[in-house]
């Protein structure tokens, strides 16, 4: 049984405690965190189901006034694990890497960090063996992970040599005041990171892409435009097969109601998911077209909640529970109940 602490219980942290308590070889020893928050308070009105711990600087008489109760530092979880999860906030992980490198434990950090505070940007499908038995992984970013899903989807199907993107980018995760009230578009300077980190990832595809950002919080959407590297053509079926085939992609359609992002936030919260959660990045099977030797499509990304599952798989590689993607990848779907759906 693999130990797992966490760091940070904010939006992902929240995400990536529950993640681990789902999986059956995996067990979440606690969580971090460095002020009673409105998701630390909802914990402990919910009893307190992981254990607590707080980073130095913490102020104990405000935990302490709230009556939330905590275990310890945070250097005692780190003593009792063998992997972190570092979702603190950017900057934040490469300081507390530090304390990992002391302890001699591991850890996966997520996108929010500079790529160099790892040994490996890992993807679980696309470069899960890269993260066999490293000490320091780097997940991508929510429009990244997604992204990377399908073109490698796609590619591993039917060869991808290049693709462009278009990225309409949600401006602040739900409940975030932070970046202000507005009602325009923005754009930003050509090719997105989202792209270049493609490549790092998957060094065979050319990818370049365009992001603009949009006053909305209910998920990102991004446009797909993808070339076959061999010499027949993927088609709409062709894809369409293989984007049904994935445990991590939901195909829908616009005449079941899916006519865009908060359609996939209410259908979550119908279906019971936590805080309106979805694992899957969606994909509109209307949105599958062929443009001379080019496939295109548009997927809609989750933020809050996709990078989940390739965080288990980032603990898989890094722990050598499995030691390639096909089953690494399926061992964290069981666990999450991708799929099962279909």
């Amino acid at each position: 049984m693999v130990k797992v602490g966490v760091a940070g219980y904010g939006v992902i942290g929240q995400r990536l405690a529950d993640g681990v308590a789902l999986q059956k070889d995996m067990e979440l020893v606690g969580i971090a965190d460095v002020a009673p928050t409105l998701s630390i308070k909802a914990l402990k009105e919910k009893g307190m189901p992981y254990d607590l711990y707080l980073v130095d600087g913490a102020d104990t008489s405000k935990f302490d006034a709230g009556g939330i109760p905590y275990k310890g530092g945070f250097r005692d979880l780190i003593g009792q694990v063998d992997v972190m999860l570092d979702s603190s906030p950017g900057g934040v992980g490469a300081k507390n890497k530090e304390l990992y490198e002391k302890a001699g434990i591991k850890a996966v950090f997520q996108g929010g960090e500079k790529n160099s505070v790892a040994d490996v940007f890992f993807h679980g499908y696309a470069n899960y063996e890269k993260g066999l038995g490293a000490k320091y992984l780097k997940l991508t970013s929510c429009n990244t992970t997604g992204l990377i899903r399908s073109v490698d989807c796609l590619d591993r199907k039917h060869g991808v040599d290049r693709v462009a993107i278009t990225i309409i980018r949600r401006v602040a995760d739900p409940g975030d005041y932070h970046r202000g009230l507005t009602n325009a578009l923005q754009m930003d300077k050509a090719p997105s990171h989202q792209a270049v980190d493609l490549m790092s990832i998957m060094p065979h595809v050319e990818a370049t892409g365009i992001l603009v950002h949009t006053p909305v919080t209910h998920g990102h959407i991004i446009t797909v435009v993808a070339h076959s590297k061999g010499k027949n053509k993927i088609t709409k079926d062709m894809a369409l097969e293989a984007f049904k085939s994935h445990d991590r992609i939901r195909v829908v359609k616009l005449e079941d109601g899916f006519l865009g992002n908060s359609s996939f936030f209410r259908y979550a919260r119908d279906l019971g998911n936590p805080r309106g959660d979805m694992y899957e990045i969606g994909l509109w099977e209307d949105s599958i077209v062929e443009s001379g030797d080019n496939i295109m499509y548009a997927i809609n990304i989750p933020q809050e909640s996709v990078t989940i599952p390739e965080t288990m798989d980032g603990v898989r590689a890094a722990m050598e529970m499995q030691n390639d993607s096909a089953s690494a990848t399926a061992e964290t779907n069981k666990y999450l109940g991708l799929g099962k759906w279909k």
